[in-house]
């Protein structure tokens, strides 16, 4: 039977407690430091609309937003609020349901950020 098979690990008296994330010691996890990173990109915010898989409906997706990770579901709430829409946060991206690319763009400008409207 593999290893894999048995369980996660909960507790080694060799290395202490383990991250239950990346299964590594404690002292060695690197897991809260990758979710404080910026996200890689150019500086720039933008911003697009895409109906692509989604039944035809309309949906305003934001990509490159120079936040912490962590933080991305608090704007992701802030536009949502901000357009009267529902929405979601994933993959590094804010998706907010219906066409509110102006709003979003006017939002984000407001905050000092360069914002450029991407795709058709």
């Amino acid at each position: 039977m593999p290893m894999s098979d048995l369980g996660r690990l909960v507790y080694s008296t060799d290395a202490g407690r383990m991250c239950p994330e990346c299964r590594q010691p404690a002292a060695r996890c690197r897991c809260r430091e990758a979710a404080q990173a910026l996200p890689a990109g150019d500086g720039v915010v933008r911003v697009s609309r895409q109906t692509k898989g989604r039944g035809g409906k309309a949906v305003t997706v934001v990509t490159g937003l120079p936040v912490p990770v962590a933080e991305l579901p608090e704007w992701g709430k802030k536009l949502k609020t901000a357009c009267g829409s529902g929405g979601t946060v994933k993959d590094g991206t804010i998706e907010v349901q219906g066409d509110h690319v102006p709003r979003i763009m006017a939002v984000l400008q407001a905050q000092g950020w360069t914002v450029k409207r991407s795709g058709g």
